[in-house]
């Protein structure tokens, strides 16, 4: 990779600026579409407001085709939208290239797919599915797991388990039952030995990510791999208790439950199984990746590690090869932004907490771990409280924005970028009063921020990956709100489809570009483009457009 990517051309029209350029992803902030539910429009947003109102600024797409999926109806995520600002470029991403590896069946005549359907049939073992049960096309798709359990059976497997995850976040908070009532008859339909053996809610169990709460990891490889936990007759069975007993319970949330028969667990995984963790995006699915995998692992007590046949849906960290074994390659993305800058000299800093500090550094730089060069790159991880984000609304932006005021004084950096995820994550949580709470506290480190750049003499750029905390309540076809039983609107955990913000805050504006006329219809990944063009460089041809029109 590194062969191809040159020092960038300088642009000998550009006047300076005495300070650097800080990209703010305000991580899960859209335009709402509608006022009632849009939690940002809701808040005192006077910093934000200002921007939008005094700055140049444009709407961005951050969904769909625009940053790689399959359609416009596929919600962005912070996967995708990293690697589109951070990359320049549009790439097919993971729920696309697993959809036409299915479709067009080269899944199914790659080397691991017919290892792990070949490692049954000779051993008479059973073959497990783990991973999330939605439609959600964000880290899964109900669909890819049927097609494969459907292929498995042409081919003659006679045992399938599927340990199944609830969701609730990229999908309504409460349809769970929408996907597991389905399934399991989907599954018994097929006449053979095919049923769901394990499963609970993403957020209590198996889907950790970045080494945040690896309890979560343990509570998953509990019910899956070794089959402790509550037990039950079948999962809608307890969905429908769980329900029961804690009202209002959201699916992400829901706790373990185990299937079994006469007291014995139906699908723990045993020597000789083939395993796939069906899930396509990556963040989530290395930890449980790991505790199959890494022989010296030491996260928690695992009593015992079947020797399987263990695959990915997708390679989740390719520098390290994570997993051994996968089933669909994933995007090959180069000549990153990170890359271009530091061939070309630029010091720069990376900075976000815990939940996004991946998205900033690894998705950023295309799914690529660490620096291209370590002694221009900075990077810097906030810890994150392992709380309910609800309780602690504000999250880490305060303690963010410090260091980033910091780097900002010191003069070292031409180029800054940081995630708040307050908007994405307080957004998932579906509590209204919660997001209101977190957008305003991160309106204030905007208004810090501003601060600094006018000091220095920087530029600005606001935007964000995805739309989250502007859509937060359920809405019927003719835009009215949905209601629950009570009579209160019903909470939307998922990602909107909505544009995000493109703002240029350039208070040393010297006349280079327009400022008046920023290029419209674009989608995120425009934003390498800009960047280059604000620090006085020529972006590679091939980049998506900028968001400013150079004169």
């Amino acid at each position: 990779m590194a062969d191809t990517v040159c020092a960038l051309q300088k642009n000998p029209n550009w006047k300076g600026r005495r300070g650097p350029v800080v990209l703010v992803i305000m991580d899960g902030v859209g335009y709402g579409k509608y006022e009632e539910g849009d939690a940002v429009k809701a808040s005192r947003m006077k910093y934000l407001d200002w921007f939008k109102a005094n700055c140049p600024n444009t709407k961005l797409k951050a969904h769909g085709t625009a940053v790689g999926l399959p359609t416009d109806d596929d919600m962005g995520n912070s996967e995708v939208g990293h690697n589109a600002m951070g990359c320049g470029r549009v790439f097919a991403q993971g729920a696309k290239l697993v959809g036409e590896s299915i479709s067009t069946g080269s899944m199914y005549q790659g080397a691991v797919w017919k290892k792990l359907v070949k490692n049954v049939q000779d051993k008479n073992s059973t073959l497990h599915f783990i991973g999330l049960v939605s439609d959600g096309n964000v880290h899964s798709h109900i669909d890819h797991l049927k097609a494969m359990v459907a292929q498995a059976n042409k081919e003659g497997v006679k045992k399938i388990r599927v340990h199944a995850l609830l969701d609730g976040r990229d999908v309504p908070p409460t349809s769970a039952l929408e996907y597991f009532e389905p399934l399991q008859k989907f599954l018994a339909d097929f006449g053979a030995d095919y049923q769901i053996a394990s499963g609970g809610g993403r957020m209590f169990m198996t889907m950790d990510r970045y080494n945040a709460d690896w309890s979560m990891v343990e509570r998953g490889w509990k019910a899956h791999v070794l089959g402790e936990g509550r037990q039950f007759a079948s999962a809608v069975e307890a969905i429908e208790t769980y329900r029961k007993e804690v009202p209002g319970v959201l699916d992400q949330d829901m706790h373990e439950f185990v299937i079994a028969k006469d007291g014995k667990p139906v699908g723990t995984i045993e020597d000789g199984d083939s395993v796939v963790y069906f899930n396509f995006r990556g963040d989530r699915a290395l930890e449980i990746t790991a505790a199959f995998e890494e022989k010296n692992f030491d996260h928690f007590d695992r009593k015992r590690v079947p020797q399987v046949e263990y695959a990915g849906m997708m390679e989740y960290d390719g520098d390290n090869h994570k997993p051994a074994q996968y089933l669909v390659n994933p995007p090959s993305i180069d000549r990153t932004m990170g890359e271009y800058l530091t061939k070309s000299g630029v010091h720069l800093m990376a900075i976000s907490e815990t939940q996004k500090y991946g998205h900033v550094t690894y998705f950023f730089n295309g799914n690529r771990p660490g620096e291209f060069d370590k002694s221009l790159e900075t990077y810097v991880e906030v810890p994150s409280d392992v709380v309910p984000f609800e309780q602690r609304p504000w999250m880490k932006c305060a303690e963010i924005t410090d260091k980033v005021i910091e780097a900002i004084k010191s003069g070292k950096y031409q180029h800054i970028r940081l995630n708040y995820p307050n908007g994405d994550m307080v957004g998932h949580t579906g509590v209204f009063n919660a997001v209101v709470c977190s957008m305003e506290g991160m309106d204030l480190q905007l208004g810090r921020l501003k601060a600094a750049i006018e000091e220095a003499g920087g530029i600005m750029c606001i935007t964000a990956d995805h739309g989250n905390s502007d859509d937060m309540y359920e809405h019927k076809k003719d835009g009215s709100v949905s209601k629950d039983a009570s009579g209160e609107p019903k909470p939307k955990t998922s990602h909107s489809l909505n544009p995000v913000p493109g703002i240029i805050y350039d208070p040393e504006y010297k006349g280079e570009y327009d400022d008046k006329n920023l290029n419209e219809g674009l989608g995120i990944s425009s934003w390498p483009a800009t960047i280059m063009n604000l620090m006085g460089f020529v972006p590679p041809a091939d980049y998506d457009k900028s968001i400013v029109n150079m004169k």
